[in-house]
């Protein structure tokens, strides 16, 4: 039944479908070391971004960009573009939970929502790219 959208359609269909996988992945890490290990929020949020940013790389690459490159060349591109996730998560959860004392978990939505659109179009147009592109 996926087969017969328009390519662009099944991949916003498979980058949801592999941003909720990793989304599980992070937000169970996060939680679990926030609420069990009593962990600082945004190193939890950071170490959760690391756990998700394996699981999306692994979904991606399979379900979402039917990528041409190599692993060897799409890795380090998507480790350009999840550091900068990274970087960019890292701010937003400081700035939301350290400076203006918001509750962790309602940012990290906020904070995944934003991420998401700018990693989005990085793996698209650079991570998973054809060569042609």
């Amino acid at each position: 039944m996926l087969h017969r959208l328009p390519r662009q359609t099944r991949q916003v269909i498979a980058y949801a479908f592999s941003g909720v996988m990793a989304a599980v992945a992070h937000y169970g890490l996060l939680i679990g070391l926030v609420e069990l290990g009593r962990a600082d929020p945004v190193a939890a949020s950071l170490a959760g971004f690391v756990l998700g940013g394996v699981v999306s790389y692994a979904l991606n690459r399979w379900l979402t960009f039917e990528a041409t490159r190599s692993h060897g060349e799409a890795s380090w591109r998507f480790g350009l573009i999840a550091f900068g996730g990274f970087l960019l998560t890292g701010v937003l959860m400081h700035f939301f939970v350290k400076v203006a004392g918001l509750p962790y978990l309602p940012m990290q939505v906020v904070t995944t929502l934003i991420v998401m659109v700018f990693t989005f179009a990085g793996h698209k147009f650079f991570s998973f790219a054809d060569r042609a592109q």
